[in-house]
């Protein structure tokens, strides 16, 4: 299947892959800002679609797979990324694509195509759910990585994670009182949503830039 690919930022720079979550198109307005906050920064973003979501665009609606059924997907967008950036990228994405990127990561780095992660609002549980843990390939991660969170994202808050088996090379970026989109309660924590994702782009871009040199 042919794979449709958005390029946001120049030409010249660091590549992020960046898959999207299970219900919103690689095109949403939540992708859209997070892409054009990174391209601001200096960093290019390659953004795909898995085969179920590029169906609803000619109007076949069907539910999101499985995480690991996807794989397959995420493996060939990054050989065609890489192909065309020329080098090695860091992979990464919204919820579900973040968490599908993890999950092909490591055999990525050590085939040299993939220098780092980057999950954005990574799914550890589902809500209400917290025994149902997607956790078990993190703990021995060997691909550098990154995880921005909000503290209450109802997939993992900054109460249980830290109780978690996670690889050592796994950073975690807390957003204050940010949900599953890093939204924050304004009046409870004197941030704003543009806040919290200018904040989560800045972070993502040192990371980028010190994994890819």
């Amino acid at each position: 299947m042919a794979i449709d690919l958005l390029w946001t930022g120049p030409d010249d720079a660091p590549v992020l892959v960046l898959a999207h979550g299970a219900g919103a198109a690689m095109d949403s307005p939540w992708m859209d800002r997070m892409a054009g906050l990174l391209a601001d920064r200096g960093i290019r973003v390659a953004r795909f679609e898995f085969a179920y979501m590029a169906a609803r665009r000619s109007g076949t609606r069907k539910p999101p797979p499985r995480a690991e059924t996807v794989m397959g997907e995420y493996r060939d967008a990054v050989a065609r990324i890489v192909s065309d950036a020329g080098g090695a990228v860091v992979i990464g994405g919204k919820s579900m694509g973040g968490r599908v990127a993890s999950m092909v990561a490591d055999d990525l780095h050590a085939q040299g195509a993939v220098a780092g992660l980057v999950c954005l609002g990574y799914p550890f549980h589902p809500p209400g759910s917290p025994e149902k843990l997607r956790t078990a390939h993190l703990e021995h991660l060997a691909t550098p990585a990154l995880i921005c969170q909000g503290t209450r994202d109802p997939f993992g808050t900054r109460d249980e994670v830290p109780g978690y088996s996670l690889g050592a090379g796994i950073r975690l970026f807390w957003l204050e009182d940010g949900e599953h989109e890093l939204k924050p309660r304004t009046k409870v924590s004197g941030f704003t949503h543009a806040q919290h994702l200018a904040t989560t782009a800045d972070a993502v871009t040192a990371f980028v830039r010190e994994v890819a040199r």
